[in-house]
């Protein structure tokens, strides 16, 4: 069966109604309605999003959908693309314009994110060490520590905090900091830089001066690995780095902001959660099975004609798939519940970090970060409770790839509400 394109088959924009914990009904209505359903993307190339959790699963592990070219599908707020009248939107996050060099551009042009087969592999093994289930452990007592005086400075605080600007995001960045190698006396520098709005220079211009001063420094961390891999000339060392400290730190903060949400909620699962503390491992699972934070992942382009489902995609469409929509999907879930959130289920294999070859590399360190930051709030504020939280309403993507954004999350340590 070919893809349908006459109407009412005709391209759409993704709903901007929805929240990380209750995305918008029309995800679902389209689900129901086909495993891939046209979508417009913002160059004026109509496209397809995946919607149901086996035909995502096939797009992200068939080496025929490519990463390039780069697109962006179209939200809700973004009315000027139907004739193309937008350049491709570039895969990196969002930053302040201004002039770029020669040497960032050429690490530019080799971002992870728009690479595929050798050229990515080749890039993505010289990081994996430092990201792998043992690493991952071996940075537990580090992160339990640091988190620890987090919640210190939680208490100094309140008794009224923000989860995520006050903690979460200070557990991500830290974080992101030690496995990189940043040193802690630059932690200022990185979170102006690579957390709030600057320029790519200003980037580059950090991460210059950072491979400077670690050269003569190695530790057990990414950039001395990658300032030792003789496989690797400086342009590509900077490219890397420049996404790695700018991708994945952000996805942390939010998991961990929006599982504070989902249980602040849901009194009746922090209670089990509080009962049987063990099952935050399994628990970590379900927050990013309903939390997910990309509406849709980046889009992978048709090489050749390929069949997924029943359905034949023309060799040159781009595919987004929608992980808040798979992760949500009756045929994989089970029919009874599956948009419900419960710290019991078994929710592995979810998509919250994608899948197959451009799946998150940090995942095993995002998910002991996301488990001791759920586990010592607990501990720590036995009466904590939800006063507000901005991802409870609609709010605008915080990314032109679609992803919620976690917004301010303002809880009482105490219990009190004045």
């Amino acid at each position: 069966m070919s893809i349908p394109t006459e109407c009412p088959f005709h391209a759409r924009s993704l709903p901007g109604d929805g929240t990380p914990l209750t995305p918008s009904p029309q995800l679902a209505a389209w689900r129901e309605d086909g495993a891939f359903m046209p979508l417009e993307f913002q160059d004026g190339h109509e496209g397809l999003v995946a919607t149901r959790y086996h035909a995502a699963v096939a797009v992200l592990q068939d080496p025929r959908f490519s990463m390039r070219p780069s697109r962006m599908p179209v939200g809700p707020g973004d009315t000027t693309s139907a004739h193309g009248e937008r350049a491709e939107a570039e895969a990196v996050p969002l930053e302040l314009p201004g002039p770029l060099d020669e040497a960032g551009q050429a690490s530019d042009a080799l971002n992870l994110l728009n690479l595929d087969g050798d050229e990515h592999a080749k890039l993505r093994r010289s990081v994996m060490p430092r990201f792998s289930v043992r690493q991952a452990r071996y940075r537990e007592e580090w992160i339990r520590t640091m988190v620890d005086e987090q919640i210190v400075h939680l208490r100094t605080l309140g008794p009224t905090v923000d989860l995520w600007r006050d903690y979460a995001m200070h557990i991500s960045a830290r974080t992101h900091c030690h496995v990189l190698g940043v040193p802690e006396h630059h932690y200022p520098a990185f979170v102006a830089l690579f957390v709030e709005p600057s320029t790519a220079q200003q980037k580059y211009d950090f991460i210059r001066a950072l491979l400077a001063e670690r050269a003569n420094d190695p530790g057990e961390d990414v950039i001395t690995d990658l300032l030792a891999n003789p496989d690797l000339d400086r342009i590509e060392v900077e490219g890397v780095l420049r996404l790695l400290m700018g991708a994945g730190r952000d996805s942390v903060a939010y998991l961990i902001a929006t599982a504070s949400v989902a249980l602040l909620t849901h009194p009746e699962q922090l209670a089990a959660l509080r009962e049987d503390p063990e099952q935050i491992r399994p628990a970590v699972e379900e927050f990013m099975r309903v939390g997910a934070m990309f509406v849709t992942l980046f889009a992978r382009t048709t090489t050749e004609d390929v069949e997924i489902e029943g359905v034949t995609i023309p060799a040159g469409t781009s595919v987004a798939v929608s992980p808040v929509a798979a992760n949500r999907d009756p045929r994989h879930w089970g029919a009874e519940n599956p948009e419900e959130f419960d710290v019991h289920r078994d929710a592995f294999g979810h998509l919250g970090f994608g899948y197959g070859i451009h799946g998150c590399i940090g995942q095993q360190v995002a998910r002991v970060e996301i488990r001791t930051a759920i586990t010592a709030l607990l501990e720590a504020f036995p009466n904590l409770t939800l006063v507000d939280a901005e991802q409870l309403r609609p709010q605008p993507f915080a990314h032109p790839v679609a992803v919620y954004e976690a917004g301010a999350v303002i809880a009482s340590l105490d219990g009190s509400t004045s």
